[in-house]
C-alpha cells in the first residue's frame, strides 16, 4: 500500500537530510587549508601533505607548503616524504601474508627461521618468536643498538643481526615495553629466508605494485634529479636548514620507506578494509591477520601528558604488530608515528568510523602533524573545536625551556678550571665496544678527535669539559653531541670510557649510553 503523500514527502526530506549529513561527515574540515597553513608557520615546517580516507573513499590527498626551503616548488599529493617507522606496518603486513600462506606463524621461533640468530641471553635466543620481534618486549633498552645503523654505517643487515648477541638486556624478556628498531629489521630478514626474495623486492611486488603505490620507494638512494620528493630539514644552531638525507638501507624494514599522501591513502584504505584491495576481491592479508595486528600484544605505560594536552590522555595503550593502539573520545585508535632525519609522519586509523588520516612533514616537528590530526578527528567526531596548534606549541615550548634550563644548570655546575689527569696523548688510541665495534681517538695538535670507525659522518672534536669528561662536538651538526668520560685503573691507565648525550632532547637512537668502550691493546 503506497504511503500517504505527507509521509512520502517526509521520507524524501529525511533521506535528503541523511544524505547531506553523510556528505558533511565524509568531507574534510572546511577550515583545513587555513589550519594547515597556520601549523606550517607556527612549527616552522616547509611542507606538509595530508590524506583523509572515509567510508572506503579518498576524500583528500593534498600537499601544502613547499618541498624544500628556499625553493618555491610546492608540495603536492604525490610528493614523497620519509615515513620512518610507519614502515613497520608494511613489514608486518608482508609477514601476515606469509602467515596466511602457511609459510610461517607468528609464534615460530626466530632461530628456526634465521639460523645463527643469537641474543645475549641463551634462553631468549631459544624462545624469541617472530611475534616477539614485532612487539618491543625483547628486554633490550630503548633504541639499543641504533648506532649500528643511524647515522648511516657500513654494516649490512646480516652483520647487524650478528651483533645482537652482544647487546646486554635492560630488563627481563617479555616483561616491559621498550621501543627498538633492530628487531624489526631482523623480522624483515625472515622474508628472504622464507621466500628467497629480499624484503625490498617483496614490498615492491606484493604491496606497492598491487596497491598502485607508484609514487613510493624504499630508499632515499632511489631518488633521481627531478623526482617529486621533499627535502629533509633540521634546526641547526637555532635555524631551520636543508640537510642531507641519511640512508637507512641497512635497517630498511624498520623505517626506510618514502611515500606520498596519494599512495598512503591507498594504504590506509587497505588497512581499514582488513587487507582486501578496494578494487577487487583479492587480499594482501586476511581479516584474521588484520585482527591479530590490531590486537594488543605489549602494554604501554601511560604517563600524564603536558597540561595543554591533558585531554589526550588515553584509558588504554598497547602495541600490536606494527601498530600502536589507544583510545580517544571512546573510540579505538590504530596508528603509528615515524621519524627519520629531517622528517616526521603520522598515520591514524579509526576503524569504527571507517576513517583514516595521514600527515607527512619535511621537518622534525611532531606538534605539526598531531595538531592537524586531532583537528581532523575532532571534526569527524563532531566535537567542540580545540586549538591543538596552540596546545602543542605550548607543550613544545615548555619542554624546550626545561631542556635549556638543564643545560644551563649543567654548564654552571661544571668545573671549568679542572684539567685532564693525563696528557692528551694518553687518551688517544683505538677503543672497542662489544656490539658497535671500534672507535678511534687521535691527538690533533692541542685537542683530541674521535671517529666512529663504521660511521663515516661521526667525526667529533673532543673539548675538555671537566675532570675526566670531554664533550664530543660532531662536525656533522645533525648528530647529537655527547659526553665521554674516562675511567682509570689503579695504575692510572685507562680502563674504559662511557658516553651519554648532552641534550635531554636527543633522539633515543643516539644510544651512546649503551656503549662500553675498552682500549684495544696494541699487539
Amino acid at each position: 500500500m503506497p504511503l500517504p503523500r505527507i509521509l512520502r514527502f517526509a521520507s524524501v526530506v529525511l533521506a535528503l537530510a541523511c544524505a547531506a549529513y553523510l556528505c558533511a561527515q565524509a568531507a574534510p574540515p572546511a577550515d583545513l587549508d587555513e589550519y594547515v597553513a597556520r601549523a606550517l608557520k607556527t612549527f616552522d615546517v616547509p611542507g606538509i601533505s595530508v590524506a583523509i580516507v572515509k567510508d572506503g573513499k579518498i576524500v583528500l590527498a593534498k600537499g601544502y607548503g613547499v618541498r624544500k626551503l628556499g625553493d618555491p616548488t610546492p608540495a603536492d599529493q604525490y610528493t614523497m616524504f620519509g615515513i620512518g617507522s610507519n614502515t613497520k606496518a608494511f613489514t608486518t603486513a608482508a609477514l601476515a601474508s606469509l602467515v596466511d600462506d602457511g609459510r610461517i606463524s607468528w609464534d615460530d621461533r626466530v632461530y628456526q627461521r634465521l639460523p645463527g640468530f643469537v641474543m645475549y641471553d641463551p634462553y631468549v635466543s631459544h624462545e624469541m618468536t617472530i611475534r616477539d620481534l614485532l612487539t618491543h618486549r625483547s628486554g633490550m633498552g630503548l633504541g639499543e643498538g641504533d648506532l649500528l645503523a643511524f647515522p648511516h654505517t657500513t654494516y649490512t643487515r646480516e652483520e647487524i643481526i650478528t651483533k645482537l648477541r652482544y647487546m646486554k638486556p635492560n630488563s627481563s624478556f617479555r616483561s616491559r615495553y621498550a621501543y627498538d628498531n633492530l628487531l624489526y629489521m631482523t623480522a624483515g630478514q625472515i622474508i628472504p629466508a622464507v621466500t628467497g626474495k629480499s624484503w625490498d623486492d617483496y614490498i615492491r611486488e606484493h604491496i606497492f605494485a598491487l596497491l598502485g603505490m607508484t609514487h613510493s620507494n624504499l630508499s632515499v638512494n632511489e631518488f633521481k634529479p627531478g623526482d617529486n620528493y621533499a627535502a629533509a630539514h633540521e634546526e641547526l644552531d637555532g635555524k631551520l636548514q636543508v640537510v642531507d638525507f641519511d640512508p637507512l638501507d641497512n635497517i630498511a624494514p624498520a623505517g626506510s620507506i618514502n611515500s606520498c599522501a596519494a599512495d598512503m591513502a591507498k594504504w590506509a584504505l587497505l588497512q581499514l578494509n582488513h587487507g582486501q584491495f578496494s578494487d577487487r576481491k583479492e587480499r594482501l592479508f586476511s581479516e584474521k591477520q588484520s585482527r591479530e595486528m590490531w590486537s594488543g600484544q605489549t602494554i604501554l605505560p601511560i604517563a600524564d601528558p603536558p597540561a595543554p594536552l591533558a585531554a589526550l590522555k588515553p584509558n588504554f595503550a598497547d602495541y600490536g604488530l606494527g601498530w600502536g593502539l589507544r583510545d580517544y573520545k571512546g573510540r579505538k585508535m590504530v596508528g603509528h608515528t615515524g621519524g627519520v632525519l629531517g622528517a616526521v609522519s603520522r598515520v591514524m586509523l579509526v576503524p569504527e568510523e571507517n576513517l583514516g588520516v595521514v600527515v607527512l612533514t619535511n621537518a622534525e616537528q611532531g606538534g605539526a602533524f598531531d595538531s592537524i590530526l586531532f583537528h581532523i578527528l575532532d571534526t569527524y567526531f563532531n566535537l567542540p573545536p580545540t586549538d591543538w596548534i596552540a596546545a602543542y606549541k605550548s607543550a613544545r615550548d615548555k619542554k624546550e625551556q626545561e631542556a635549556a634550563e638543564i643545560l644551563k644548570k649543567s654548564a654552571a655546575e661544571h668545573t671549568a678550571t679542572s684539567t685532564p689527569s693525563l696528557p692528551l696523548a694518553k687518551y688517544a688510541g683505538v677503543y672497542a665496544d662489544d656490539w658497535y665495534g671500534t672507535i678511534t681517538i687521535r691527538q690533533n695538535g692541542d685537542h683530541l678527535v674521535m671517529t666512529f670507525d663504521h660511521t663515516p659522518t661521526m667525526i667529533g672534536d673532543l673539548q675538555h669539559w671537566q675532570y675526566e669528561t670531554f664533550k664530543a662536538h660532531w662536525r656533522d651538526r645533525r648528530i647529537e653531541d655527547a659526553y665521554i668520560t674516562f675511567a682509570h685503573n689503579p695504575d692510572g691507565s685507562i680502563d674504559h670510557a662511557r658516553m651519554e648525550a648532552v641534550s635531554p632532547l636527543a633522539d633515543f637512537s643516539f644510544d651512546y649510553q649503551d656503549l662500553l668502550l675498552k682500549p684495544v691493546l696494541a699487539k
